[in-house]
C-alpha cells in the first residue's frame, strides 16, 4: 500500500511567504504520517483571485524559483513525490502550472490547458499533453482544476497508464441543492470510476476577495468512491488514504467487462459539431444564420444533421424492402 495525501490550504494573493509556509507545513505533516505522494492545490505560491494580468505576472516565478526549490528540498528530505500548482513565468509568459518533484528533483511541469473564466485574461494556456510520470511509487498523472471536467483529457492519461491522477485545484463555490454533493466532486468520482484509477484532489479554503471555495479535497478509489474526504468545510486539512496503486492497472469491472477493452473508438469522434468554434462559425458571414446568435447557428446545424440522419434511415429502409 502507498499512502497518498492531499493538502487543503488557506491561500491568499500577495502573501507568497505565508502560502509557501502553509504548503511546507502540510507536506511535513503528511510525510510524518507516512505519505509517499502529497498533492497540493492550484496556484500555491500566488493565490487565485487576481485583480488583473499585472498582479498575476508580479506573483509569477520560474520553475527554478523559491516555491519549487522548497518542494524539491522537502521531497529529498522525506523521500516522497510532491505535485502542486504554481503561478509560473516562462519565456515572458504567465502560466497556471503544476509541477511534480521527487527525491531526484523536478520531474515535470504541466501548464493548464483548459482555462476557466477570468484565467483567460491573465494566463497563456498550455499546449502540451498532460504528463504521466513514472515515479518510485507508480505512474502519476497531472492536471489542474477545470482540466478534470473534460473526459477526453482525463481518458488520455488513463490510456497512457496512469495509476493515480493528481489534481491541483481551486474550485469556486456555487449553489448546491439540498442533499447533493458538489458536482465538481462528482467529476472526480466519475474520472476515477470511468478509468479505474485513483484520483487525488487538493482543493483550497479561505475566502479570497469575496470568492468562496468548495473545499472538496478528496481521494477517490478506482471504483469512484471516496477513500478520504471530501472535506467540504472551510478549513485547512491534510487527508491521507492507503492506496494499492498497482490495482489501477486492472481495468476489469467484472468477469466480462473492462473499461478500456470495451471501448469502441471506431465509432467515436465522428459526430462533433463543436470541434472548434472556428469550424462552426467560420462561414457565418455568408451563411443563412449570419449576424445571428451563435447558439442559433448550432441549433440549425443540429437540425440539418438530424434531417440527414432521417434521410439515411429512409434510404436504408427502402433498400431493405427492395
Amino acid at each position: 500500500m502507498t499512502k497518498v495525501a492531499v493538502a487543503q490550504l488557506a491561500l491568499q494573493v500577495g502573501r507568497a511567504e505565508e502560502n509557501r509556509a502553509a504548503a511546507s507545513a502540510a507536506v511535513a505533516e503528511a510525510a510524518a504520517a507516512g505519505a509517499r505522494l502529497v498533492v497540493l492545490p492550484e496556484l500555491v505560491n500566488s493565490g487565485y483571485v487576481f485583480s488583473g494580468a499585472a498582479e498575476a505576472r508580479a506573483s509569477a516565478e520560474p520553475a527554478d524559483g523559491r516555491t519549487l526549490s522548497e518542494w524539491a528540498r522537502l521531497a529529498r528530505a522525506h523521500d516522497l513525490v510532491i505535485v502542486g500548482g504554481f503561478c509560473e513565468l516562462a519565456e515572458g509568459r504567465v502560466h497556471n502550472s503544476q509541477a511534480l518533484v521527487d527525491a531526484g528533483g523536478l520531474r515535470a511541469v504541466y501548464r493548464k490547458v483548459h482555462l476557466w473564466d477570468a484565467e483567460q485574461d491573465v494566463f497563456v494556456p498550455g499546449e502540451g499533453p498532460a504528463p504521466v510520470v513514472d515515479t518510485a511509487i507508480g505512474r502519476v498523472a497531472m492536471m489542474v482544476c477545470y482540466d478534470l471536467e473534460f473526459p477526453e483529457w482525463v481518458r488520455s492519461v488513463g490510456l497512457a497508464g496512469a495509476d493515480v491522477l493528481a489534481v491541483s485545484t481551486n474550485w469556486p463555490a456555487s449553489p448546491v441543492p439540498a442533499g447533493e454533493r458538489p458536482v465538481l466532486v462528482a467529476h472526480a468520482q466519475v474520472a476515477a470510476a470511468s478509468n479505474r484509477m485513483f484520483v487525488a484532489v487538493a482543493d483550497r479554503c479561505s475566502a479570497e476577495r469575496g470568492v468562496g471555495w468548495v473545499s472538496g479535497s478528496s481521494i477517490m478509489g478506482p471504483d469512484g468512491y471516496p477513500l478520504a474526504g471530501p472535506v467540504l468545510q472551510d478549513r485547512p486539512a491534510v487527508l491521507i488514504a492507503d492506496c494499492d496503486l498497482s490495482s489501477a492497472r486492472d481495468k476489469a469491472t467484472g468477469p466480462r467487462n473492462d473499461v478500456y477493452r470495451d471501448r469502441r473508438p471506431d465509432l467515436y469522434a465522428t459526430r462533433d459539431l463543436y470541434a472548434t468554434k472556428e469550424d462552426l462559425y467560420a462561414t457565418r458571414e455568408s451563411s443563412p444564420c449570419a449576424m445571428r446568435e451563435p447558439d442559433l447557428c448550432v441549433n440549425e446545424a443540429q437540425d440539418r444533421y438530424a434531417a440527414q440522419e432521417r434521410d439515411l434511415h429512409v434510404a436504408e429502409e427502402a433498400a431493405a424492402r427492395s
